[in-house]
């Protein structure tokens, strides 16, 4: 997979995004919109597919539709991409990835999931 399908990213996030949950999704949206800016290198780019694509991948180490644990694999694979390309998320990607929360999220569960993950990547620099 050489670039990352909105279209795929879309569907999933729509259809999952609530079950994911709030800091998952923002995760995601973190890497995608740090991907699609020309200023991230190549190796950061390819963390960010593997790591999206393990998202997007229908066979898992824990299976999505598994309640309440379905999503954890995920968020592990991704925090350690978004850890290796944190230096490359800028303002920018961070309010979009915001507003774009707000499709799935009320403001309450986007204010911790953003406070708990921004803490994160602030930590790492």
């Amino acid at each position: 997979m050489s670039e990352i399908s909105k279209r795929k990213l879309r569907n999933k996030l729509s259809r999952y995004a609530l079950q994911a949950g709030s800091k998952v999704v923002y995760i995601v949206l973190l890497m995608y919109y740090s991907y699609k800016r020309s200023e991230t290198p190549k190796w950061a780019k390819a963390s960010i597919l593997g790591s999206i694509a393990y998202f997007l991948s229908p066979i898992d180490f824990i299976p999505d539709l598994t309640p309440i644990l379905g999503f954890t694999d995920d968020l592990g694979v991704l925090l350690v991409g978004l850890t290796a390309v944190s230096m490359y998320i800028n303002k920018e990607v961070r309010d979009k990835a915001k507003h774009k929360l707000t499709q799935w999220f009320d403001e309450e569960d986007i204010e911790q999931a953003v406070e708990d993950i921004d803490h994160k990547i602030k930590g790492k620099k």
